[in-house]
């Protein structure tokens, strides 16, 4: 079987390094073949891959957890722009007042239309809130320093993001009780919302600084890095160690410490430059490492969904209605093209992040009814995003592209 397994993922990772321009130019996104691939080796298809949602959660958290982990540093590392209100205050906006109003949105629905405990709607909303800064290559910045809207708002939101739904998630554990969060909730504003979120993003940001300038000072000595992709798995174990150990979050840590040492690159000379394009190149060939592996694990999982008018109501709730109506209240009007509003709010891409934090809920031992729930709306959510999405990112971002020529 683990014969067949790493023959299956190496004869994956051959096909597409060689038709990796030719699926670029379709309508179609690698993640949706890596998909289609594990649902074919899965229990539904040839029965090579078996991974169930709730009973191999510990290890599924873990695999998505070195996933996002590895993106957020990568996409840390890629967005090269000063930081200025200016720059990034349309992906701040969606990183929060944008993920509050999508939580909102999704938690009335499952909660008032669809008769789910107000729990267990918030924990559903707060597990799909977030977007995927793992499949979202197509409508990513292309390459550092691209300041283009569109891209860079959507690379920063899913950079951001993927930690700010930590509070939701911990207040929806609250209000079923696998949380503790304090009488009337001082305990979850204090330390899940204010101090996680603060210590997190400030940890980060000072391991990422000390790196950098530490590698700054070696130079300067006239010496060089031996092992440069030990630079990036050491600056991500630190911070997200450290955060973790400090009770932050260890994901927006990651995150800030990639942004610094780009911030730290950017003042820097030449060849500071080249280590930090070095340094990017092994990030993103980790990353998509990473998308391949929970992408078949995904696919495999799609039996264990449970189709029901549930399932699509909030499945549509998420995709259709919540993540236009957040960004269309949280993106400021005079700030962005009716054109590049529609992508943002169309671009909301569910994927790995999701997964992770679905593993983490399962991994607390909910009741199956919940955990059942969780599971189904969650897969079937990032399937259907993985599939239009994957679909819709190359026409639409061309016609965009062109459109933008055209104007200069």
């Amino acid at each position: 079987m683990i014969e067949f397994w790493f023959f299956l993922v190496g004869a994956v990772l051959i096909v597409m390094a060689f038709a990796g321009h030719t699926v670029q130019r379709l309508p179609l996104s690698s993640a949706i073949i890596y998909l289609i691939v594990g649902y074919t080796i899965g229990p539904a298809g040839f029965g090579l891959l078996r991974a169930h949602p709730v009973e191999d959660a510990a290890v599924l958290e873990v695999l998505t957890e070195i996933a996002v982990l590895i993106t957020l540093f990568a996409v840390g590392l890629r967005l090269r722009a000063p930081l200025t209100w200016k720059e990034w205050h349309l992906p701040l906006r969606l990183a929060s007042l944008g993920m509050v109003a999508t939580i909102v949105i999704v938690t009335a629905v499952g909660a008032l239309l669809l008769d789910l405990p107000w729990g267990v709607a918030l924990l559903l909303a707060a597990i799909l809130a977030p977007t995927d800064p793992v499949l979202a290559a197509d409508v990513q910045i292309q390459e550092p320093g691209d300041r283009d809207a569109v891209r860079f708002t959507l690379t920063a939101e899913g950079g951001m993001n993927d930690g700010a739904a930590f509070p939701g998630i911990m207040l929806g554990l609250g209000l079923i009780g696998m949380h503790e969060i304090g009488s009337s909730g001082w305990r979850w504003i204090a330390f899940d919302l204010v101090w996680a979120i603060a210590g997190g993003v400030l940890l980060g940001w000072l391991c990422g600084t000390l790196v950098a300038r530490g590698v700054r000072l070696l130079r300067a000595r006239g010496h060089h890095l031996e092992f440069e992709e030990f630079l990036v798995l050491g600056v991500i174990a630190l911070s997200y160690g450290l955060a973790l150990l400090l009770k932050t979050y260890g994901f927006l840590a990651v995150f800030a410490a990639g942004l610094a040492m780009n911030h730290i690159e950017n003042h820097g000379s030449d060849g500071e430059r080249r280590l930090n394009a070095r340094l990017l190149s092994f990030s993103e060939q980790c990353e998509r490492l990473a998308e391949v592996a929970v992408v078949l694990l995904i696919g495999a999982m799609l039996p264990w969904i449970s189709w029901s008018w549930l399932v699509v109501a909030l499945t549509g709730t998420i995709l259709l209605i919540a993540r236009p109506v957040a960004a269309w209240l949280t993106l400021p009007h005079h700030h962005v093209r009716a054109s590049q509003r529609r992508l943002i709010s169309w671009f909301g891409i569910r994927g790995v992040g999701s997964v992770y934090y679905l593993s983490f809920a399962l991994d607390e031992h909910l009741p199956a009814e919940v955990a059942g729930v969780l599971v189904s709306v969650t897969l079937a959510t990032i399937t259907i995003s993985i599939v239009l999405h994957g679909i819709s990112a190359t026409p639409l971002m061309s016609r965009y592209e062109a459109r933008a020529r055209s104007r200069t």
